[in-house]
């Protein structure tokens, strides 16, 4: 049976390539138009030296001077030399461009657009093109604006099913695709993605997660608690989901069932207008409680905009912690 490895490069592009049991995985790479970096195939060169971010696999013959133990045992691998043994994510120090690998473009129709608020609006794209798309939970795509050139990139909030794929979008007034979304778009338009890209995505849980997530930022955490919610952790999760405006609350009901489909993971939800009724008002670092930051031994992913990014990095400085890992990603309304 195959195994799915998920090669990520230095610009952020991932491509997905298949691997058997049998062959190493930069034999397979090229087998599927892959050209990672790559020279001798016999472990004496170090060429191909990538890291393993997560998953199963065996290592054939190297030296050490391709390859020494403290390097092996971080994680770093020869791709001439590693047979995968499951499913696999593999950082490629190297771009796209040099590897000359293009961005995968998939072709897709609007099946539904709504106006989950006036900040927020939810759109599916459906085609039997999506059947073959793959990305790890997290990581975005570009979409192109129908009747442009123009190209925006937006995170999946769900998993790929049935050849259907969501979005949150934030609505700019007087943004290119917001502008189509609420006033041309139509069930069955065509649109197209290109992707996916970007490194922020859930990595193997071993250890609490703190989930931050403002405004549209929640996106990428839907589709991560999806794939939770498939696998299950064995370590407790919090989501923190900060808002300006009660209006802007979206998706709260698909919250609450992950909350009851996920045994470990609770959230909190937070308003920052001090005139709001909302039981929590406040920005997301109000709500960080010491028990969230588990005396540092916890992963931190962080989707908002700049100030948010900003505001929680002093935050955690200022209280001395140092997280095992914290991943964000930072996103800018486009006009």
């Amino acid at each position: 049976m195959p195994h799915q490895i998920a090669l990520q490069f230095e610009d952020g592009l991932t491509r997905f390539i298949e691997a058997n049991a049998t062959e190493t995985v930069a034999d397979a790479a090229y087998r599927q138009g892959v050209n990672i970096p790559l020279d001798c195939r016999d472990g004496a060169c170090g060429t191909c030296k990538c890291f393993a971010e997560s998953g199963q696999y065996t290592m054939g013959e190297y030296i050490d001077d391709a390859l020494s133990d403290d390097e092996a045992k971080q994680g770093y691998v020869l791709t001439c030399q590693m047979r995968a043994q499951s499913d696999c994510v593999v950082r490629v120090p190297a771009s796209s461009a040099v590897c000359r690998t293009q961005q995968a473009e998939f072709n897709a129709a609007i099946k539904e657009v709504r106006q989950l608020s006036p900040s927020t609006i939810s759109l599916s794209l459906q085609g039997d093109a999506l059947n073959k798309l793959a990305f790890l939970p997290g990581q975005y795509v570009n979409l192109k604006v129908p009747g442009s050139n123009q190209t925006r990139a937006y995170s999946f909030s769900s998993l790929p099913r049935n050849g259907e794929v969501s979005f949150l979008i934030r609505n700019v007034p007087g943004g290119l695709m917001s502008s189509f979304l609420t006033s041309l778009a139509k069930q069955g338009d065509a649109m197209s993605l290109a992707g996916p890209l970007g490194s922020f995505y859930l990595r193997e849980i071993k250890r609490p997660l703190l989930l931050l997530a403002g405004g549209t930022g929640l996106a990428p955490f839907t589709a991560m608690l999806e794939k939770i919610a498939e696998e299950g952790s064995a370590h407790p999760l919090h989501l923190i989901y900060g808002v300006t405006n009660d209006a802007d609350l979206v998706e709260m009901d698909k919250l609450q069932a992950f909350a009851a489909r996920i045994p470990n993971f609770t959230f909190t939800a937070c308003v920052a207008n001090a005139d709001s009724p909302y039981p929590h008002k406040g920005y997301v670092t109000q709500h960080i409680e010491p028990k969230h930051l588990n005396e540092g031994e916890v992963d931190i992913y962080l989707c908002g905009p700049p100030p948010m990014v900003e505001a929680v990095s002093h935050f955690i400085r200022e209280r001395g912690i140092q997280p095992a890992n914290f991943y964000y990603e930072k996103f800018a309304a486009s006009a």
